[in-house]
């Protein structure tokens, strides 16, 4: 749907500008695509400290919790450290490291990015506020497939005709968003309660609920320090778990050639053929607990925002796997020994002498585990928020120097007291391990199927890689699945109730903003009105600037007639204000703006679209009105410009007419007294418009800086939506409960903006839907 403009469509190409020198730089980089090798390994180091705690603490609990109840025959132990090898190789490193990375959007991951990419190149999202303009901004647009591949050009047709594919595309997103918020919820009560249960080694006396509220303290700890951000968070951090990887590396590496080095034959993937033939049904079940030993790999992706693809693959590659790797390796050789100990593997597998180093340290890195999903939590539901999926929530963005890095403050308080709750509910690691692993499993299987998609309509991949990717990637998967299915009623239900309740948010609230945007675009005054509208209220101007807030990118809304019915006045400059954001990462400043003229020119009405990245953050209010008003005298410079060039070439055709009209009446060379004539007065016409022009582009600027003088006002319409009378009883709760109380309770969009409270005026406008 187009945006609409004034009368004569203009040929001229606007570029719109917020900074008059950011022409030069349209076409940016992100995420080190250009980032020198210094950059990209200091990025690998900070990423140790944020991603990778979450994974690398996962030797605290998987033995413990794929063999609940013993080990029954010493020989499983190498078909299940074979099943843990494989499953990194595939999973993490296969999958993630070298194929998911690169489907980034821009530098940023998750599945809000992969969505984002789709709905770039197939028209998926149910909100009709596409323009054309959207296309031309950097990063925006995917190059189309060829015609050949008549398969891609078939399935985008497909999700565009079919409202159901958007449905189920927008569904399987938020259900991976609401399990990436239960995979940061569980994972805090999963890590510190295995890192603190180790106290009791050493402090037998101990209770487990002592141990709990150890535990809790520790949680609060976590959750606090996370307005400090990334950046500072990263930088501590990532010493601590460099330190962690050489403990778990060492200690592995001494069980391995203390106790059998003969477990290395569990590279030999024979050895799981052997154990689901020994175990059978009990072997599948087993899987349950094996999965732990990938979480947090989607951390990895989520969290590519803070960092870049090569800084993730060098940091994975050259110090995760291989210290993950021989920690696994050790504790199945001490297990080979000490069967009896799997309970408390890791605890009982570190040697004397080093119990209370690696202890302290395994606290410090369980704190960093929460913060790696943490981190994924708050990158993946800032984007979100900005497509529209999320109700309103305060975004701070916590590095000046780095993009993407965000906390959110009300999503952090219900993580942590959830994450508090499931600590002092379950007080074991068993059942929280159940809900952790159904929320990993199930993150995977939605990336599966959306990069699938990314696979068919972007990177216009061979079908063999795409069929490749689907099977291997999407059975192993399943098979993990539905092992973890099994355990739903021991705690695995957990993660099921989170994601109900946050898909219910997240729907409800989309499915609400939906509904009010057709409203509004069913009730628009077409602009061509704009003059009726105004005579017909008999309105008269005001000083100052009106800045009116609204979703529509075309036409005039509905709140505009209610507002001038019970308020005959407008400011003397008045535009309709729109914050946009479009399914990329950032939008320079240089393509910031759309503006075009409302209604004739002596009306100084204007529509402007302010478009963002779903990672941009909006300026200050001050900041803001100036750069909006600069680039409105830009936009007034050019449309001058553009009726200059137009009557100047109407002048040049009429001089041609002149001439020919002359040359009738005169064969010599000499030219007549009236060609000289006509052609001075053209001269003289052109000069007086060019003078003419100029001065009225000044005064109109003159204008503006004086009427920003006497104030700018921001507008917003203040919209309580109801369901018809008519409506069935669950639409009422949505929209009359749940919908209102999510509108009450979150912040409201004035805050969300900064807007100063005493230059705000809310328009109350009732929409039934």
């Amino acid at each position: 749907m187009s945006l609409e403009v004034e009368e004569t469509p203009s040929p001229l190409k606007r570029h719109d500008s917020l900074f008059g020198d950011a022409e030069k730089v349209s076409h940016s980089n992100h995420h080190g695509s250009r980032v020198s090798w210094m950059r990209t390994l200091s990025l690998a180091f900070q990423s140790i400290g944020i991603i990778y705690g979450d994974i690398g603490t996962s030797p605290l609990y998987v033995y413990s919790s794929t063999f609940p109840d013993g080990i029954k025959n010493n020989d499983d132990l190498l078909g299940v450290l074979s099943l843990i090898i494989y499953s990194l190789i595939i999973l993490p490193m296969f999958k993630y490291v070298f194929i998911v990375l690169y489907a980034n959007d821009n530098g940023d991951g998750g599945t809000f990015a992969l969505y984002s990419l789709i709905s770039r190149y197939a028209k998926i999202r149910m909100i009709p506020d596409q323009q054309a303009e959207d296309a031309a901004v950097s990063n925006y647009q995917i190059e189309a497939p060829s015609s050949q591949l008549k398969r891609a050009q078939w399935v985008k047709h497909k999700l565009e005709s079919s409202k159901a594919a958007k449905i189920i595309l927008f569904t399987l997103t938020i259900l991976g968003t609401s399990m990436v918020i239960g995979d940061g919820t569980l994972t805090p009560a999963i890590s510190v309660l295995s890192a603190v249960s180790g106290i009791r080694e050493k402090a037998p006396g101990l209770t487990q609920s002592q141990v709990v509220l150890i535990s809790v303290a520790v949680l609060f700890m976590i959750f606090s320090v996370q307005r400090f951000g990334t950046d500072k968070v990263g930088y501590t951090f990532a010493p601590v778990i460099s330190v962690w990887f050489i403990l778990i590396a060492g200690i592995g590496l001494y069980n391995l050639v203390t106790h059998d080095i003969g477990v290395l034959r569990a590279f030999n993937p024979m050895y799981i053929v052997q154990y689901f033939t020994r175990n059978g049904k009990d072997g599948w079940i087993s899987l349950g607990g094996i999965v732990l030993c990938v979480t947090g790999t989607e951390g990895m992706f989520a969290d590519l925002g803070h960092f870049n693809v090569r800084a993730v693959q060098i940091s994975f590659n050259a110090i995760l796997f291989p210290a993950v790797g021989l920690c696994y390796m050790g504790q199945a050789a001490y297990l080979r020994k000490f069967p009896n100990d799997v309970a408390n593997t890791f605890y009982k597998s570190i040697p004397e002498t080093m119990f209370w180093p690696t202890f302290i340290v395994a606290i410090l890195a369980a704190i960093i585990a929460s913060q790696a999903m943490l981190s994924g939590a708050f990158a993946i539901l800032s984007k979100a928020q900005s497509l529209g999926c999320m109700p309103r929530v305060r975004v701070i963005h916590t590095s000046r120097k780095y993009e993407g890095q965000v906390y959110i403050p009300e999503v952090n308080f219900m993580m942590g007291l959830a994450s508090i709750i499931v600590t002092i509910a379950f007080q074991t690691t068993n059942q929280i391990g159940n809900a952790y692993g159904i929320c990993v499993v199930t993150t995977f299987s939605i990336t599966t199927h959306l990069m699938t998609l990314v696979m068919l309509l972007i990177w216009k991949t061979h079908v063999i890689f795409i069929i490749t990717f689907y099977v291997v990637f999407g059975s192993i998967e399943l098979i993990y699945l539905s092992s973890i299915l099994t355990k739903f009623i021991d705690g695995g239900y957990l993660p099921f109730c989170f994601a109900l309740v946050m898909m219910t948010l997240m729907a409800t609230w989309h499915y609400v903003q939906v509904r009010r945007y057709w409203y509004e675009l069913d009730h628009i005054v077409p602009t061509n009105e704009m003059t009726t509208l105004l005579e017909k209220n008999d309105v008269r101007r005001i000083p100052g600037v009106g800045l009116l807030y609204t979703e529509l990118v075309q036409g005039i809304p509905p709140v505009f007639p209610r507002l001038i019915k019970k308020i005959p006045s407008v400011h003397s400059i008045f535009m309709f204000m729109s914050i946009k954001h479009l399914p990329i990462l950032h939008v320079v400043p240089a393509e910031r703006f759309i503006f075009r003229k409302v209604g004739p020119k002596e009306h100084r009405m204007f529509r402007c679209v302010a478009r963002y990245g779903y990672s941009d953050k909006l300026e200050d209010p001050k900041e803001f009105a100036v750069f909006l008003m600069d680039s409105l005298k830009m936009f007034i410079h050019e449309e001058s410009a553009l009726a200059q060039n137009e009557l100047e070439i109407n002048n040049g055709s009429e001089v041609s007419d002149a001439q020919t009209r002359s040359s009738r009446f005169t064969q010599t060379a000499v030219h007549s007294e009236e060609e000289i004539q006509t052609r001075v007065s053209s001269h003289s016409r052109r000069i007086n418009l060019h003078l003419s022009q100029t001065i009225n582009i000044e005064e109109e600027k003159q204008l503006i800086d004086k009427e920003v003088e006497c104030g700018i006002v921001y507008l917003m319409g203040e919209a309580n939506v109801t369901a018809k009378s008519n409506s069935s009883i669950l639409k009422k709760i949505v929209v009359n409960y749940v919908y209102t109380f999510l509108r009450k309770n979150m912040t409201e969009g004035h805050k969300a903006l900064a807007i100063p409270k005493d230059q705000l005026l809310k328009v109350g406008i009732t929409y039934e839907i």
